[in-house]
């Protein structure tokens, strides 16, 4: 008998999602940075074994208010983990609230199929305040699981994977045994500079970046030894922006590129060569072209 399906991650932004992925893929899928709307786009990893495949889904959190045409599109990435989900994990800490009406509550009520209430970063809080957020949360929503974990520390996710294959259908594979993932490699370095860029700069210019490689060419170096060469672009949608993201004499863009070329090559487990550019392209967050060119769409 071979067990599969799609167990989705799905909560509001900076509860611990990403971190969560990464640690029952036992892989670093996504980005994880203490600033809102780090994952934009819907990422996946997938756990196989000889006798199953879980194919988990991180998503972007979820934007309330959304502000452009970019948000729209990360919300629209969480409606279709609501929708075809084999399994469900909603992700949420202690002292976060909900309102009765919010959509979510509504959106997890109507649900079908298993759904695992996972109260994360339980190392921050109390035993009391746990058992309260368990018992609230569970008369306003039939979850099939409840658990306590701290993603971060890797607290209970063995018991979340012991109890998702538990829940999970009969099936095949729908990815070769192999794979890791449905997202290429330039995917992965992209992620990075941004990650790097979230951590490294202030205020409003990580949310106003995207990052697209364009080229990725597998190399050897004067001495013959193996290198890949990257190149990349960095969007942004003001000229102050770009130059706040360059900085005086350079320095900025020198440190990113470096801060991002320590985790690329570990990731690749290769030596790289990272040449950076950075575009202005006014408004993007609102263009439609543009928001499908970078995948949004």
């Amino acid at each position: 008998m071979h067990k599969s399906g799609f167990v989705n991650i799905v909560g509001r932004p900076n509860v611990g999602k990403s971190t969560l992925m990464n640690a029952l893929v036992g892989e670093r899928m996504s980005i994880i940075t203490n600033k809102p709307q780090t994952t934009r786009h819907r990422i996946i990893g997938i756990v196989n074994d000889d006798d199953f495949q879980i194919v988990f889904s991180d998503t972007p959190g979820v934007i309330n208010d959304p502000a452009y045409k970019m948000h729209e599109a990360m919300n629209h990435f969480v409606q279709g983990s609501f929708e075809d989900a084999d399994l469900v994990l909603f992700v949420t800490e202690p002292g976060e609230t909900y309102a009765d009406d919010d959509p979510i509550i509504e959106k997890l009520q109507r649900l079908r199929v298993p759904l695992f209430l996972l109260i994360n970063k339980i190392d921050t809080s109390d035993e009391s305040t746990l058992l309260h957020m368990i018992k609230t949360w569970n008369d306003r929503v039939p979850f099939t699981e409840t658990i306590p974990i701290s993603a971060l520390n890797k607290t209970n996710t063995e018991t979340v994977l012991k109890l998702i294959l538990e829940r999970l259908p009969e099936g095949p594979a729908y990815y070769p045994k192999d794979q890791l993932t449905d997202r290429p490699e330039r995917f992965f370095v992209s992620e990075i500079i941004r990650e790097k860029i979230l951590l490294l700069y202030q205020q409003e210019v990580p949310y106003f970046t995207e990052v697209v490689v364009t080229s990725f060419k597998e190399d050897v170096t004067g001495k013959g030894d193996p290198i890949i060469r990257i190149g990349a672009d960095i969007y942004v949608g003001r000229k102050t922006q770009k130059a706040i993201l360059i900085g005086k004499g350079g320095q900025a863009i020198k440190k990113l590129g470096m801060e991002a070329r320590k985790d690329i090559e570990t990731w690749l487990d290769s030596k790289i060569y990272l040449e950076l550019h950075v575009k202005v392209k006014d408004n993007w967050r609102d263009n439609d072209y543009l928001l499908k060119q970078f995948g949004y769409r």
